[in-house]
């Protein structure tokens, strides 16, 4: 069976996603908005890098020409914020299960964007599939103890940044960087309040931390271009099922590494996502043998 190389970067992605939560795990001393800012500066110098490196700068004269490219990455570039934020503080406040629920639930989200928006087409087992996805998140909703609002933000602003990414003007990387360029100055300025405030733990606590706040942009740049590069190759569909990934990573790591609750609740809901991967997995291999089946 041959994979794809959009297919690939998607999942490579996810896979670098689903191990986040142990690297912001050794940030926990530092505050989430503190984190974010680092993400989104360390960001901008990676991909400004790698522009340069590759002489990629014609996308400007694009972008200057077409306002309505630079408003869409605004939005994005928003949504993205808002999602890196709630994902730092839930992960180094004990809700590591809670945001994975969030990512189980985004694929459901893209699901429903590709069949609005898209006109996306399901064939019978991937309704299937879909429907034990959505009888499992929705029996973790009905009977979950912990923060809601972290997993139901965490998987609409994804969904809708993969929507909105995936129909895009701009390619992988020139798109990160106007996110990043729309971010960098509010980020700058909470930046320079810290430290002026003595406030910031970036360059005045362990030389560990700091190296770590630093390294954040390559940490954060390379799965996102990984994923904007997958995205606009497959479809939004099978995003959502590579979307598994992640959240079953995290999940794991949330109990079995740092001792996150796993009740009985979660042992049902999380079990029929899974039988509707496995499902949809299926289905995906035996389409790839015989396409007629299409």
């Amino acid at each position: 069976m041959k994979i794809s190389r959009g297919t690939l970067a998607a999942a490579g992605a996810y896979v670098l996603w689903g191990f986040f939560p142990i690297y912001w795990k050794f940030l926990q001393s530092v505050s989430p908005l503190e984190i974010l800012i680092h993400r989104i500066l360390w960001s901008l110098v990676v991909v400004l890098a790698l522009l340069a490196v590759q002489k990629q700068w014609q996308w400007l004269r694009q972008s200057q020409a077409r306002p309505a490219i630079l408003r869409t990455f605004v939005v994005t570039g928003i949504l993205l914020a808002v999602n890196w934020l709630v994902y730092i503080w839930a992960n180094n406040n004990g809700h590591i299960v809670e945001a994975s629920l969030g990512y189980f639930i985004t694929p459901l989200v893209n699901v429903l964007l590709g069949l609005l928006f898209l006109h996306e087409r399901l064939r019978r087992a991937q309704w299937l599939a879909i429907g034990i996805a959505a009888a499992g998140v929705l029996y973790l909703l009905l009977n979950a103890s912990g923060l809601l609002w972290i997993s139901l933000t965490l998987a609409f602003s994804f969904g809708i940044y993969g929507l909105l990414r995936k129909t895009a003007q701009l390619g992988s990387l020139p798109g990160l960087t106007v996110e990043m360029i729309v971010l960098c100055l509010p980020a700058l300025a909470y930046a320079l309040f810290l430290q002026s405030s003595g406030q910031a733990v970036f360059a005045h606590g362990p030389a560990s931390t700091t190296i770590l706040l630093a390294l954040s942009g390559v940490v954060t740049a390379v799965p996102l271009l990984l994923f904007a590069h997958g995205a606009r190759q497959v479809t939004l569909t099978s995003l959502g099922v590579l979307q598994y990934i992640a959240p079953t990573l995290q999940f794991l790591i949330g109990v079995l590494l740092y001792g996150e609750r796993f009740t009985t609740h979660r042992v049902i809901g999380f079990s029929l996502i899974w039988l509707a991967l496995a499902l949809y997995a299926w289905d995906s291999y035996q389409l790839s043998r015989n396409p007629s089946l299409t």
